[in-house]
């Protein structure tokens, strides 16, 4: 397999599980920012036409999109990591649940902070957003280690990796004590600690 990436996106997210998995993987980042090359030159739209990150080319060629999908097909390669619940069980479809919520309340409502063309006024409303869904997932995570009870699953990689975004655009998460205990203990893991350094996110 190989998984196309861009440091720190949301593809932190998949390499993270890919280690979690202890699956054999390359890496091949993408440059978003400057013409949507990738490390060997190849035009990055010719693998994934969407055009942003994460993409996994599975080794019969094919290639999955979409970070909540490629975490599930990651997990579902060591069904004995505890990374995502039995297919078809109601701890499943309690990932899935939580993996959407991540993707349409939280990662999308980042996507104005990061764009410097956004309007005051729309950023406001997306701080104002993402005040309200961490609001709802310190409420989850009280009593808990991780997002769906003491197991560390995908969807606990997905929401640490844009909890890391919150540095990049000045948003303070100290009001919010049970994230930022499960940011401390996500970011501590050694599958984390071996994404950044290989993203070149930390020494």
């Amino acid at each position: 397999m190989k998984l196309y990436y861009f440091p720190g996106a949301c593809s932190m997210a998949a390499h993270i599980a890919l280690r979690e998995a202890g699956l054999n993987f390359d890496l091949e980042k993408v440059d978003l920012m400057g013409g949507g090359k990738t490390e060997s030159g190849a035009d990055y739209a010719s693998i994934n036409p969407k055009g942003y990150v994460p993409a996994l080319k599975l080794d019969n060629g094919e290639v999955l999109t979409e970070v909540g999908v490629v975490m599930q097909y990651i997990a579902d390669q060591k069904p004995g990591s505890g990374l995502a619940p039995a297919a078809g069980t109601m701890e499943r479809y309690r990932l899935m649940e939580m993996l959407n919520f991540i993707t349409s309340e939280l990662h999308k409502n980042f996507t104005p902070l990061f764009n410097p063309a956004a309007s005051a006024e729309a950023k406001e409303a997306a701080t104002a957003n993402i005040k309200k869904r961490l609001a709802y997932l310190n409420d989850q995570l009280a009593g808990k280690q991780y997002l769906l009870g003491d197991t560390f699953t995908v969807a606990d990689a997905y929401l640490a990796t844009i909890l890391g975004w919150c540095q990049f655009v000045k948003f303070d998460i100290s009001g919010y004590p049970n994230i930022g205990a499960f940011a401390g203990r996500v970011m501590g893991r050694p599958s984390v600690q071996e994404t950044m350094k290989a993203e070149g996110l930390m020494g």
